[in-house]
């Protein structure tokens, strides 16, 4: 694997039908889970992480073989890796919406360290939101983006901050179990060739979190690496994935009826 973190796209049409993917303690869990969101949800962030793990140690991408990759989750409900029953030495990260699901992996004590993604759409947020999730440097740059660039630039500003601040929250290992204004996120705009725009997410606990930013299409993805002094690249491209650009927003689980 190399040194880099990387991320792949997965989205349900790429998911395999049937259960036989996952491993035992995995099927264990997901018959545990009645509600169709959360059901759906769970299994396309699995097999979105398991797809990115296998193609970044070289595996093949059979049922087989990703039932050998083990996507469990510490107390706190951040996901670690095992590979035939052994705790692997990476670092992964997961994030789902409407359809789509995302994931890092990168080595396990690198630079790196914890990561943290999370993936948006770029949607309706009211002032409301704003007022309530984002600190106050926060609403004025969201402000701005309004008279800048109208509705889409308040809507994509809005957005994009409440997702930096999930990526920089999964570092920490707290999610939302913590005030999002304890991170506050400083944007930058300038995109790179590759798409990539840099941030940095200051957090009240443990200081500066470097981070980075895309868009595409209507989804905005979102990375943040733990407080460290040089800023590392970008995450890579995992090959195989779904193009965010092309990719749908769905709710398949809507209308579908809890299992008994």
């Amino acid at each position: 694997m190399q040194d880099r973190p990387a991320w792949l796209a997965q989205n349900e049409a790429t998911m395999p039908a049937g259960l036989d993917w996952l491993s035992p303690r995995e099927h264990a869990r997901v018959e545990r889970l009645r509600f169709p969101k959360r059901r759906t949800e769970h299994l396309l962030r699995r097999w979105a992480g398991k797809t990115a793990v296998a193609r970044s140690i070289g595996w093949t991408i059979d049922r087989a073989t990703v039932s050998r990759i083990e996507l469990l989750n510490h107390p706190g409900g951040a996901p670690y890796v095992e590979l035939d029953g052994r705790r692997a030495d990476l670092e992964v990260s997961l994030s789902d919406r409407a359809g789509t699901a995302v994931a890092l992996v990168g080595p396990a004590g690198s630079d790196s360290g914890a990561l943290g993604i999370d993936l948006e759409i770029v949607e309706s947020r009211s002032e409301g939101f704003v007022v309530d999730f984002l600190t106050e440097a926060e609403r004025t740059w969201v402000h701005a983006r309004r008279v800048r660039d109208g509705e889409d630039g308040w809507q994509e500003a809005a957005n994009l901050a409440w997702s930096a601040k999930e990526a920089a929250l999964k570092v920490l290992r707290v999610g939302l179990r913590a005030d999002t204004r304890t991170v506050e996120v400083t944007v930058d705009e300038s995109r790179r060739a590759d798409g990539w725009a840099a941030m940095v997410l200051t957090s009240a606990a443990v200081g500066v979190l470097p981070g980075w930013w895309r868009r595409d299409g209507v989804f905005l993805l979102t990375v943040a690496y733990p407080p460290g002094s040089a800023r590392p690249d970008p995450p890579a491209v995992v090959p195989g994935g779904v193009d965010l650009a092309a990719a749908v927003p769905i709710h398949s689980w809507m209308g579908r009826a809890p299992l008994a």
